[in-house]
């Protein structure tokens, strides 16, 4: 057993990835023993990452607020406390707050042989973003 005690200060996401601010808390990172890596992803209203694939696939589960997500060619869906996301391997997606709601996930993923968990691509621009639905489409 391995107690990693919290330690790690929350770090703004890089702007290479993300539009607008995201915070970051590192859960794991891949290691010899574990090719697992996860992070507790803290998104502002309108914030989002850039379009992006995983060698190994992606699962996001909400734990907070209203997001969007989309794969490339889908419609952009609204996520929600609770909500499991699956993003295929190597399937071209984005993930994000709504435009007027703050938005928090786990995000999980495997590095492949080479270490790398994820293959960062174009931003989604304003416009694109700007497809989603509302977000009391659907509201239970």
């Amino acid at each position: 057993m391995q107690i990693t005690r919290n330690g790690l200060d929350t770090n703004p996401g890089p702007s290479d990835w993300f539009t607008g601010a995201v915070y970051l808390d590192t859960i794991a990172a891949p290691s010899n023993q574990s090719r697992t890596g996860a992070a507790s992803v803290h998104f502002t209203p309108g914030a989002r990452t850039a379009w992006h694939t995983h060698p190994h696939g992606q699962t996001i589960w909400v734990t907070e607020g209203v997001g969007l997500c989309q794969s490339d060619g889908g419609p952009i869906e609204v996520i929600r406390p609770g909500d499991r996301v699956f993003f295929e391997p190597g399937e071209n997606h984005w993930h994000g707050a709504a435009p007027t709601r703050f938005m928090s996930h786990i995000a999980m993923q495997q590095a492949n042989d080479a270490g790398e968990v994820v293959a960062w691509g174009a931003h989604v621009s304003d416009e694109q973003y700007g497809h989603a639905p509302s977000i009391t489409e659907g509201a239970n």
